[in-house]
């Protein structure tokens, strides 16, 4: 017989809860997105960031922060401390390459600093963009290993693209596909919904345990494409460019130099390749190249205004004394607005020209929800102020950023400037040091790879503290560089052209800030071993082997992917697909059929919508007929039925038939391509034809960036309708087919993905 001892004679034990050290600041990361080195009003900017520069006047600003010259690559390196391919994210999160360094999602021997930060008591919140796992991971059936709550972030509120629109944003909480809680028509701004929502968790957690250090990482949208703000700050703005980028970018430096962020013998470099001299503009070029900018700058501005909503909370819940808010930017500004910028980039993806006068008269337009506008390259190279080139690029516009920190309680530095080359992977040893932790050997039973950044905690006190004392590399689509003792060697590469043909530059950055002065033929045995040192670091990092390509990664990746799947099911009751895992229409025949019930005459709605307003496809049943429309970039191809959909069961479909391929162009850094030409377009009621269309416009390279779902059009309308425009009948599911191997745009297509990194 057993014998049970009493509970008198038992001593309960409880497990002690982890502790971080005495002190831990709260940790604030404000990260930035395609912000370029003088784009803050406290590194030189016209654009209103007073929020910003008041953490710099707080606490101090580096002038030496780099990054990796891409989104997803530099997000990796400041979440584990690793270079980015290292980890596994070489380039973007979009694609796996089938190498070490190419697979699009951080490895698990590489933990984020959420994970660091987990066994010390921290309680991390992600909000915002994400994209450091491949976007074929971002549906419904994940895996969700890669997504922020598998990588240590106890909340997520954000998206997992590289991009997403402002007014109609691809939103998950957590693991879950959600509706944004707001509209347009509404108020509602995504940037200002990422601070309600930060704020909000700080709250609930200073409710529920008000004695926890949290780390929130907020990386809103802004200032990626699209650019889009409120119209009136927008016209605000207007004024302030109207001179251009010629006086901007001298302006600029000129405030710089008397802050001391640069040497005062900087001096700007020549135009990057292409950019035209203002005064050479026609006067409806320089009109609508100052509204674009206009539409960033406002973009700017109210994400500081939002900033200084979450700092008020910090001031006002008694947290900001003890927190060490850092904002910065994840690489410079962007090339992807092109020589001539974008009204709505969704057009000329697909091949149809945005020309000036198009543009001109969609002018106010530029900044709201059926716009997707972007920059030209002028005032992208005014962004990055006095450096050369932009994101992609391994020179200094590409890669140099701005970080300002405070952080009253730890620091004494107030208003003070911080020089010399600190890395994007320095920035989470740094916290780890400041926090008194060691990274963790081993986490979730995996063993971790070595920290590979370097602290700058000791500078962020002394202004003396040694430079940094490993050199760093650089490399992006071919592009190289390498950082060492203060020189820095770099290689500007033509895709597609041999690298042994690059030609290295060699600058002193200690006394050369802008790489002005290359210095290649007066230093070649220096240039020659810092080569060398490259391809050692590239070795052991796994950097190689080098590729440049674009158009196979994309089309690889798309094809490995979706496989010889042809046949899509959508029952009624599923929820929200990323465009990523929906079907692809690009280019190729396909079908599709909802079976539905009609019970009166009345029925209407949305049948199945893929896109929102600046791009897309819709089938719908409005005013008792079917209607199809595709929207390419804001012209709408609609066919109705020529008869009512029938009371009852019945089956409503589209058929879109491809016509042979011929050749356009050339367009603008393309040259001639290959397309369907004609294109057929059937409604279909009960199986047979009900109404049809023919054009030469179609789905080339792109749907959108927002994705599918059946029953209604959740966000942006895709149409002329009221989203969401429920389907009030009974609609069972939608079957799409697609019916043939697709003879897309590769070229165009990955162009396309670039842009949207």
């Amino acid at each position: 017989m057993a014998l049970h001892r009493p509970e008198s004679d038992s001593q309960p034990t409880w497990p002690a809860p982890p502790r971080p050290p005495a002190g831990s600041p709260n940790i604030l990361v404000v990260l930035f997105d395609d912000v370029g080195f003088s784009d803050f009003g406290c590194y030189g900017s016209p654009i209103r960031t007073p929020h910003i520069d008041s953490v710099a006047a707080r606490g101090l600003r580096l002038t030496g922060f780099h990054t990796t010259a891409m989104c997803s690559t530099t997000r990796a390196a400041l979440l584990t401390g690793r270079n980015h391919h290292s980890v596994g994210v070489g380039c973007l999160a979009n694609f796996d390459s089938g190498y070490p360094g190419y697979r699009g999602k951080i490895s698990r021997e590489a933990g984020t600093i959420a994970e660091m930060l987990r066994p010390h008591g921290y309680r991390s919140t992600m909000v915002g963009k994400w994209h450091v796992t491949p976007l074929t991971d971002s549906g419904p059936s994940g895996p969700y290993d890669g997504w922020p709550l598998g990588r240590g972030f106890d909340r997520f509120y954000g998206f997992m693209d590289a991009e997403t629109d402002q007014y109609s944003p691809e939103l998950v909480r957590d693991n879950t596909t959600i509706d944004a809680p707001g509209t347009f028509e509404s108020g509602y701004h995504l940037t200002t919904d990422l601070v309600d929502q930060s704020i909000r968790y700080l709250a609930d957690l200073q409710a529920d345990a008000p004695n926890t250090p949290w780390l929130l990482w907020l990386a809103p949208g802004a200032c990626h494409a699209p650019h889009q703000a409120p119209a009136e700050l927008i016209r605000e703005y207007h004024e302030v460019f109207a001179r251009g980028w010629d006086v901007e970018r001298a302006e600029r430096l000129a405030r710089q130099q008397a802050m001391g962020l640069v040497p005062s013998d900087t001096r700007l470099p020549p135009h990057n390749d292409g950019v035209r001299e203002w005064s050479a503009l026609s006067a409806d070029e320089q009109l609508l190249f100052t509204r674009l900018q206009a539409a960033y700058a406002a973009m700017l501005d109210h994400a500081d205004q939002q900033i200084g909503r979450l700092l008020r909370h910090l001031d006002e819940s008694g947290q900001r004394e003890n927190t060490l808010v850092l904002v910065l930017s994840d690489n410079g500004a962007s090339q992807e607005g092109g020589p001539l910028g974008m009204v709505n980039a969704m057009g000329p993806y697909n091949f149809l020209r945005e020309t000036l006068a198009d543009k001109v008269r969609r002018i106010d337009d530029i900044g709201g929800p059926d716009t997707h506008s972007n920059f030209p390259h002028g005032w992208a190279m005014a962004s990055n102020t006095p450096l050369r080139r932009y994101k992609q690029n391994t020179h200094g516009g590409g890669i140099r950023d701005p970080l300002v920190m405070s952080w009253p309680a730890g620091l004494a530095a107030r208003g003070e400037l911080r020089h010399g080359f600190r890395h994007a992977t320095d920035l989470a040893p740094t916290l780890l040091e400041i926090i008194g932790v060691p990274a963790p050997t081993v986490i979730a039973g995996v063993a971790q790879m070595p920290i590979e950044g370097e602290s700058f905690a000791a500078l962020l006190t002394n202004p003396a503290a040694p430079a940094r004392s490993r050199p760093q590399y650089f490399e992006m689509f071919g592009h190289r560089g390498v950082w060492q003792d203060g020189w820095k060697a770099v290689a500007f590469h033509p895709p597609g052209t041999p690298f042994e043909s690059d030609q290295w530059e060699l600058f002193h950055l200690e006394r050369d800030f802008a790489e002005t002065r290359d210095l290649a033929a007066s230093e070649p045995q220096r240039l020659q071993a810092m080569i060398q040192t490259w391809w050692q670091l590239a070795e052991r990092h796994q950097v190689l082997p080098l590729d440049d390509r674009f158009t196979p990664r994309f089309a690889q990746n798309a094809l490995r992917y979706h496989g010889p799947r042809r046949r899509f099911v959508f029952h009624a009751g599923m929820g929200h697909l990323p465009t990523d895992v929906a079907p692809d229409v690009r280019s190729r025949h396909y079908t599709i059929e909802a079976e539905v019930r009609i019970d009166s005459p009345g029925d209407h709605g949305v049948l199945i919508a893929h896109g929102d307003a600046t791009s897309g496809y819709s089938l719908f049943v409005r005013d008792g007929r079917l209607v199809h429309d595709m929207n390419i970039g804001g012209v709408h191809h609609v066919v109705e039925s020529d008869r009512p959909v029938p009371i009852g069961h019945c089956r409503l479909g589209f058929v879109m038939e491809q016509g042979p391929l011929t050749a356009i162009g050339p367009l603008p850094g393309v040259g001639r391509v290959m397309v369907p030409g004609t294109r057929r377009g059937t409604l279909l009621i009960d199986g047979q034809p009900a109404g049809s269309l023919e054009t030469s416009a179609g789905f080339n390279n792109f749907i959108s960036w927002s994705g599918l779902d059946i029953g209604r059009d959740r966000g942006s309308p895709v149409s002329h309708y009221e989203a969401p425009f429920e389907f009030t009948g009974r609609l069972s599911k939608v079957t799409m087919t697609l019916e043939n191997a697709q003879p897309a745009d590769d070229d165009g297509a990955a162009r396309v993905q670039l842009a949207r990194e």
